[in-house]
């Protein structure tokens, strides 16, 4: 029964012994536990599982309780429970329930640490950590927080048309409320200022890199192309999205009377995971943002915070994973502007995308890995494995850039002389300066495209027409 039991544990910790003269290596462990997951300590089995036993049972259960109400504060939710093995010996099971008043400290002599779970050590908090548990105490998540700024001071041109765009009506001042974009008086939240056209929030930033190779290296000689975004949070969505787009191929198999599309990426599975790795993403941490890097054979999308609850994705089975949103309010926006599905479903969205591309083995699945404090999707381009696997035969493939559709589109397009601020909303590039470099450039250059006055380049009706 304890060895079925062990193997059912999903977070432990064991103990040879209680140590009750220095309880401190078991009972950071508690407060690791209540501020996190929750788990479960086995006094009298080695950290090889094999059951030493413990004599004097029922003081050893009354000391540890007596410790865990002076040296823990708050005092979590805990089981205490004897249990003799099959070989005769006793143990003792310490289960610690996850807590709703993080955080817990250990008290060493009045001065107070609170603990987290880093696989299995139990660390110290540090400031970030210990603040999303002061703000995961009191029931308040960070995107829901207030800010100086007024909702009437600000504008939401990108979100309106966005919204407006799915909905066909315009975003209301109760449903910015509903949504937790703004507070009844009129304040904005955290997730509202990531919305507004100027958000002048540090950290809303994507970094996009292209590597040249399997691996990283210096930014001037080996990336072929890298861009750093900011703004909105919706800019940022699908500027990286664009980003990932323009540099990704896509070959295609010729059949007899059809023809078999096989692109690097599934492209929803990516937008999918770039929307969840801005949605889900810790906002309290400044100094870190999410970024994009592109190589050879992967895409791999990093976003700082690991899972909400302190579990490790790895670990874990995605079709089990309960809902856990970080941000809420961001996450419902999403939701209302169809940018994800049902609650839960993100990760099985990128894996179901990704499982419908051609040659498709389980291998090629997209792999998930966190950490306590980051969060990596990572994509293996299913070109690059065809060129390499047995699988490949001798069909010819037609490599084809997906980029010179779009370009081919905006010629078409522009056969009616327009604006670049019409060809942006016409692709839904939101970067002007993406825009420019990627699109309008190359194919000015190329003498594909012409300026309506070319004698005047900033003129405010400068329009765009095919020669």
């Amino acid at each position: 029964m304890i060895d079925k039991y062990i193997a059912e544990a999903t977070d432990c910790d064991f103990k040879e012994a209680i140590e009750f003269n220095k309880p401190k290596s078991w009972l950071k462990t508690v407060s690791a536990f209540a501020d996190g997951i929750g788990g479960t300590i086995f006094f009298g089995i080695d950290d090889d599982r094999n059951v030493v036993g413990l004599t004097e049972l029922k003081n050893a259960i009354d000391s540890i309780s007596k410790l865990l109400r002076e040296r823990i504060t708050p005092l979590p939710e805990f089981i205490v429970t004897p249990v003799r093995t099959e070989n005769g010996k006793d143990v003792i099971i310490l289960k610690v329930l996850p807590g709703s008043h993080t955080p817990y400290y250990y008290n060493a002599d009045g001065v107070l640490q609170a603990y987290i779970r880093v696989g299995s050590d139990s660390v110290p908090a540090n400031a970030q950590q210990l603040n999303r548990l002061v703000l995961k105490g009191q029931n308040i998540d960070y995107d829901s927080l207030p800010t100086n700024y007024i909702f009437t001071d600000v504008s939401f041109t990108v979100l309106d048309a966005a919204y407006k765009k799915v909905v066909k009506s315009a975003l209301t001042l109760k449903e910015y409320i509903s949504y937790g974009l703004v507070k009844p008086d009129g304040t904005l939240t955290f997730a509202g200022l990531l919305f507004t056209d100027d958000c002048p929030v540090l950290q809303a930033r994507v970094f996009c890199t292209r590597w040249n190779g399997l691996s990283k290296g210096s930014i001037g000689d080996d990336a072929i192309d890298s861009e750093e975004f900011e703004g909105d949070i919706i800019s940022l969505l699908k500027n990286s999205h664009n980003f990932v787009r323009l540099n990704s191929k896509e070959r295609w198999k010729k059949m007899p009377d059809y023809r078999i599309d096989k692109p690097d990426y599934a492209d929803r599975a990516v937008f999918e995971a770039l929307a969840n790795a801005l949605m889900h993403r810790d906002w309290s941490v400044v100094g870190s943002e999410v970024h994009v890097d592109m190589y050879d054979d992967r895409l791999d999308i990093y976003s700082p915070g690991g899972m909400p609850d302190g579990s490790l994705i790895q670990n874990l089975d995605i079709e089990e994973i309960p809902s856990i949103r970080r941000n809420p309010s961001i996450a419902e926006t999403f939701h209302r502007l169809k940018y994800i599905e049902r609650k839960g479903s993100g990760l099985k969205k990128i894996r179901m995308e990704t499982s419908q591309l051609f040659g498709y083995t389980d291998d090629c699945a997209p792999r998930f890995v966190s950490t306590p404090s980051t969060f990596h999707v990572i994509f293996k381009n299913m070109n690059y494995i065809m060129r390499g696997s047995t699988m490949h035969d001798n069909t010819h493939d037609t490599v084809h850039d997906a980029t010179h559709d779009r370009m081919d589109e905006l010629l078409k397009y522009c056969e009616t002389a327009r604006s670049r601020e019409e060809l942006q909303q016409y692709f839904g590039i939101v970067n002007r300066e993406h825009f420019r470099k990627a699109y309008l450039k190359p194919l000015l250059e190329s003498g594909k495209l012409k300026m309506t006055l070319p004698d005047k380049l900033k003129s405010k009706k400068q329009k765009y027409i095919v020669p």
